[in-house]
């Protein structure tokens, strides 16, 4: 599904009245019955019910709800913020015909409007429809006036397409801004549902079908969802008659003295992922710790320098005959000059398919090469801020720039990680990851992932096709494990263990279609 820019919402738009006949009406009125649909889900035995309106055709769509929710036997009162001359021609029908079904309105010229504001608290639910997705500027007035007294009532909010007072592109707050509990947006998705403050004020989203014809909806945008069809076609199959060389073989460098766990997440990631053979090449410590709880891991014990691998162990590792699908390089290798020269060592000549993740990711923000294969970088948010010398704030509210700046400059597949991970690679649009939950922002997940993405490099797959199935598998992993294990405080370990579950649903899905 294909994710949509403010413009890209309002072409669709008007090519669906302009091409396909569709008029406002129709469209506003299918929008009011999807709205509808979630309030009886709500509340299915009834209630009283507030419905704020702007002047524009999201407002328009609050009309709709209204009168639909009245005949559908609701308490219905409606606030518009506007005065009455103020209403658009195509909102102004849908409010007559809303006081002709017996609703009444109060404007924001009406003497009791602040005071009938202050008394919200009473309603069960509350439906926002003051601004839409073309909404731009600072919110002020009335509808500021309105998302306040929303804000402050307590009631459960409904957003129609967009919480009132989030910018639809970047998702930030345009001065005050709804905290919907719930929001419908129509067609497909927006930009504002996956970064700044759009992210958290959307609440528990859907996208409602209003009937816009698939020409419409199929048109390529600069971004769109990775789904679990698309997913499972990717995937690999395993052979009956395959051998553990042909299932890829992934090398895990990482860890160190202070930090061997990172290497023996990234290599239980890789072996729950299905990889063939998977060595740990690392100091002694991080050996250790692997065989202790791993016997199905190749060792590599490399020589070290306090603790963390130095250049000298680069040239250890190259001299090594075993030949590698792939590699994950940098968990928990530590920031300092050893780790960098033996980085820059290491990637000379370099050309198998590499993950570059945690401390190799630091060293490239110190200026280490990346080396001359294909790559996928997987950098969190604090790692993003050091490799583009961008403020954390910078890149949490515009997410897609940042993608978009790590392509420009590295031309490799990279990952944005957080909630809702892109993934992007140069002349693709931006994928969007629709699994995983808050319980991941914990220590050890990242190390997993790598594991995961290295094993499908390893199986032969192109970076980015690996990348965006690693973080939809990984995410739905930790889906089930906030399902079976609660959504807070599982572990990354009970993330990689939940692997060979996860994938038997995609494939099995894929199956059944």
């Amino acid at each position: 599904m294909w994710i949509a820019s403010s413009k890209h919402a309002q072409d669709l738009d008007a090519l669906a009245r302009s091409k396909y006949k569709l008029s406002a009406a129709t469209l506003m009125e299918r929008a009011g019955k999807e709205v509808l649909k979630a309030l009886k889900a709500m509340l299915p035995e009834r209630g009283r019910i507030a419905v704020f309106c702007g002047k524009g055709n999201n407002g328009g769509d609050g009309f709709v709800v209204a009168r639909l929710a009245k005949q559908a036997g609701y308490t219905v009162d409606v606030f518009v913020a506007a005065k009455p001359s103020e209403l658009g021609a195509d909102c102004k029908k849908q409010f007559d015909k809303a006081e002709k079904a017996g609703i009444e309105c109060r404007f924001a010229d009406h003497p009791d409007w602040e005071e009938k504001l202050d008394c919200l608290g009473c309603r069960d639910l509350v439906v926002d429809a003051l601004l839409g997705t073309g909404a731009k500027g600072a919110v002020r007035g009335p509808i500021r006036e309105a998302i306040r007294a929303i804000n402050c009532s307590g009631v459960p909010v409904v957003s129609v397409d967009i919480p009132s007072g989030i910018d639809c592109d970047s998702g930030e707050e345009m001065g005050e801004s709804v905290w919907a509990l719930r929001t419908i947006t129509f067609g497909l998705p927006k930009k504002f549902l996956f970064q700044g403050a759009g992210l958290e004020r959307a609440g528990y989203w859907t996208v409602a079908d209003i009937g816009l014809p698939q020409e419409l909806l199929q048109t390529p945008t600069d971004a769109r969802l990775i789904d679990e069809e698309e997913v499972g076609d990717i995937l690999p199959e395993r052979m009956k008659g395959g051998h553990k060389r042909d299932n890829g073989s992934v090398l895990i460098i990482a860890g160190s003295s202070r930090m061997p766990g990172a290497a023996a997440l990234a290599a239980l990631g890789a072996l729950r992922s299905g990889a063939g053979l998977v060595s740990v090449a690392g100091v002694a410590d991080v050996c250790r710790a692997i065989s202790t709880n791993m016997p199905e891991v190749v060792l590599l014990p490399l020589s070290e320098e306090g603790g963390v691998l130095g250049p000298s162990a680069a040239q250890e590792l190259l001299s090594f005959d075993p030949k590698f699908d792939a590699a994950v390089i940098g968990p928990g290798l530590t920031q300092g000059e050893a780790v960098q020269g033996f980085l820059k060592e290491l990637w000379k000549d370099w050309r198998v398919p590499t993950v570059v993740d945690a401390d190799a990711l630091n060293a490239v923000a110190k200026g280490v090469r990346l080396p001359r294969g294909e790559v996928v970088l997987t950098p969190h948010v604090g790692e993003l801020s050091r490799l583009l010398e961008f403020s954390v704030a910078e890149i949490e509210s515009d997410r897609f720039g940042t993608l978009e700046a790590v392509l420009d400059k590295f031309g490799s597949c990279a990952l944005v990680k957080g909630a809702h991970t892109l993934v992007g690679y140069p002349g693709f649009p931006a994928f969007v990851n629709t699994t995983g939950n808050p319980g991941m922002a914990s220590g050890g997940m990242g190390d997993v992932l790598s594991g995961v993405i290295g094993t499908l490099l390893s199986q032969g797959l192109p970076c980015i096709d690996a990348a965006l199935c690693g973080v939809y598998w990984h995410g739905l992993a930790a889906d089930y494990c906030a399902c079976t294990v609660g959504n807070v405080g599982y572990l990354a370990t009970e993330v990689a263990e939940m692997l060979p579950r996860a994938r038997a649903t995609i494939t099995s899905s894929c199956e059944d279609e």
